[in-house]
């Protein structure tokens, strides 16, 4: 196929990732009332899963709650089109998290072509595991980073003469901040495991460059997070944990493919 060819081709599969992407947009849109108000705010509620869970291991364990989330979060809008905007940007944020196991099924049906059949079959792996590690960041955002970093916020007090009046676009910043970039974040082993198969990394690397590894997690993590020391080590210790799990895919990803360069260098051979 001719470089026209390829791209044309690859214009029909963007085009049907987009159609996805307004198709659960549109579906997003029209659950929003449902959605914003058991999803997107359900981590300022006492009834979130997380602090029900902490508070039932803290007082099984210490006899006192360990969080406590007031029960009132005024949320206040300061521009007239804020909620419309705010609908939309929810919609699509929602609708492209749907829609990515679909996304990523269309990048693998164009690049699966051009695959041995031995490639294909470890590339099934390989895209699959892109949207579950994907969906794994934004459920670890979601339900163990976010509700940290509101409880910190709400909690937070200078004085009590001032009065909490949250802004609808801040806290929407923040959901995407976090749940978003945890998502994004969670690939970093199929980037790891990617590069170490076309030679470009190796186990050695990495583990001799993990200390400045911890340190540049330790920064990924204050930036998707906000301030506070609690909710920037609560999204340290599964990236750390990401990087650890890095190293072992990288090591057996190298150790396979010197393998398969010695059976072939010893079939060359013969």
């Amino acid at each position: 196929m001719s470089l026209l060819g390829h791209i044309g081709e690859l214009r029909g599969h963007l085009i049907r990732c987009i159609i996805a992407i307004i198709i659960c947009g549109f579906v997003v849109g029209f659950n929003i009332e449902w959605i914003m108000d058991r999803i997107f705010f359900g981590p300022v509620r006492s009834d979130f899963p997380t602090f029900q869970l902490i508070n039932q291991l803290s007082e099984q364990f210490f006899g006192a709650q360990a969080i406590d989330i007031p029960k009132d979060f005024p949320v206040r809008t300061q521009k007239l089109m804020q909620q419309f905007n705010v609908m939309m940007s929810v919609s699509v944020v929602g609708g492209m998290v749907l829609a990515f196991p679909y996304i990523v099924w269309e990048l693998w049906r164009f690049i699966s072509p051009a695959l041995h059949p031995k490639e294909k079959e470890n590339s099934i792996f390989l895209i699959n595991s892109v949207w579950i590690m994907f969906m794994l960041g934004v459920l670890s955002g979601y339900f163990l980073i976010l509700p940290f970093a509101i409880n910190f916020g709400v909690m937070f007090k200078i004085s009590d003469v001032i009065e909490p009046l949250y802004d609808l676009s801040d806290y929407t910043a923040l959901f995407f901040q976090i749940v978003v970039g945890m998502g994004v974040v969670f690939l970093f082993p199929i980037i790891i495991y990617f590069l170490t198969s076309i030679g470009i990394l190796t186990p050695a690397f990495l583990r001799t460059y993990r200390r400045h590894a911890i340190v540049l997690i330790m920064v990924i993590a204050a930036v998707i997070t906000p301030a506070d020391v609690l909710s920037m080590m609560m999204a340290a210790i599964p990236l750390l944990a990401l990087y650890e799990l890095s190293v072992a895919l990288s090591s057996h990803t190298y150790n396979r493919l010197l393998k398969e360069e010695a059976a072939l260098a010893e079939q060359n051979h013969r």
